[in-house]
């Protein structure tokens, strides 16, 4: 990569280089366990002109999302946010008053977890999902969905057939394209001229402040600050009106936009954002100079551990297949000799093998027959959760290890 993909700058610095891992959600079946697999660089670096931190485009989105092992709808706690969140919208953006003929559309909308809030609301909407069998789903469970990637020329059709929308919605996907800019002038597309974007994506300030370099893979392209976002967002017409923190992937922020002709001055929570962003450095080289020593340090540490487990004949198994897991997993170069399975809710993973490392996916009962010493959390941003989901590791002694932001051993309580 030699410039930035946001302002064209060839001023790029690198940031933290996790060397060269497959693609983070291309697990393995079976029967493809002896057949090489594509590894490919992952090094972030930060444009010291615009401060937008990103990665090369080695992979396309065509090659990640036309089928996808992700499903939303897995994660209890994150159904129930997008339940909060369309209350909330419903009630910010007006879309529920008499006579209303709001409409809504959601833009990666994967498996209609957050849609079918809007659907149990009589309030008209559309998912534009390109993974076709999560788009599948989507549809079974009754959310009109739209299987194409969002361009300029998709928010155009769309607009052209079902109008402009009052609330578009774009949760952790900002983050998935290389084309920042044609898909902002797609966001601009659907929306309209007096509406609402609304995007979550996680924070460049908590991932490097809370040592989240797991995050960091091929499908996540780039990583914002409030202030690259700011940037991003004018590139296809729209501009930040108002931003709120949020606890969800470690911490993330919800950018509210509008149309650049409407939306007025921003409100003081940009401001103080920004300011927070500024204090941490992160618009200078200084913020990100010290984040490569502290991964490196979360590295050595899970590895002292399991092989300290190890050799004490302890057993250690993992929780979750999530992407971020994959990043951590190859980076750690652990293996089944340390850590001889991990479990899933999802039943896609069932009997498959996480991509690099080839630890089997198995069902999550599978802890409870085992009674392991140790359960490695692999989605830590989910740590209330899981805590309790797996507080019945109390039941033999067992405890519950998180990685990031540094080790943690927990003594769950039943």
């Amino acid at each position: 990569m030699t410039r930035c993909r946001l302002c064209g700058s060839a001023a790029l610095a690198s940031v933290v280089d996790l060397g060269a891992t497959p693609p983070c959600e291309s697990f393995l079946a079976a029967d493809r366990l002896d057949e090489p697999e594509p590894a490919y660089p992952l090094h972030l670096r930060v444009c010291t002109d615009c401060w937008l931190a990103q990665i090369p485009p080695l992979i396309t989105p065509e090659e990640t999302f036309k089928e996808y092992a992700y499903f939303s709808s897995f994660s209890t706690s994150w159904v129930e946010h997008a339940r909060t969140f369309v209350a909330d919208a419903v009630q910010r953006v007006g879309l529920d008053g008499e006579g209303s003929d709001a409409f809504v559309v959601e833009v990666a909308s994967n498996d209609g977890y957050l849609l079918r809030h809007v659907v149990d609301r009589g309030i008209r909407c559309l998912g534009i999902e390109p993974s076709v069998n999560v788009g599948a789903a989507a549809r079974d469970a009754g959310v009109p969905t739209l299987t194409e990637f969002l361009s300029p020329e998709t928010g155009a059709a769309v607009r052209a057939e079902h109008g402009p929308a009052d609330l578009v919605v774009a949760n952790n996907v900002y983050a998935h394209i290389p084309d920042v800019v044609g898909f902002t002038k797609g966001l601009r597309a659907l929306v309209a001229d007096d509406g609402w974007v609304s995007i979550e994506v996680q924070h460049l300030l908590t991932l490097i402040e809370e040592n989240q370099y797991d995050t960091i893979y091929h499908e996540h392209f780039q990583y914002y600050t409030v202030a690259s976002a700011i940037r991003a967002l004018a590139s296809g017409g729209l501009a930040l009106a108002d931003v709120e923190l949020l606890p969800t992937h470690g911490g993330s922020v919800r950018l509210w936009a509008r149309p650049a002709e409407v939306a007025g001055a921003p409100s003081r929570r940009v401001a103080d954002v920004l300011a927070r962003e500024k204090a941490a450095g992160l618009q200078e080289l200084s913020g990100y100079t010290e984040f490569s020593a502290r991964v490196a340090k979360v590295r050595r540490d899970l590895l002292k551990f399991l092989v300290e487990a190890a050799e004490r004949g302890e057993t250690v198994v993992g929780y979750g297949a999530p992407g971020k897991g994959n990043t951590l997993l190859n980076h750690c170069g652990i293996r089944p000799d340390l850590l001889p399975y991990t479990v899933d809710r999802n039943p896609y993973k069932h009997g498959r093998f996480t991509p690099g490392t080839r630890i089997p996916i198995l069902p999550p009962e599978r802890i409870a027959a085992d009674e392991p010493d140790y359960v490695l959390v692999l989605p830590w941003n989910l740590r209330a959760e899981l805590v309790e989901q797996l507080s019945y590791v109390h039941d033999w002694g067992g405890r519950l290890v998180f990685p990031i932001p540094e080790l943690s051993i927990v003594e769950v309580k039943p």
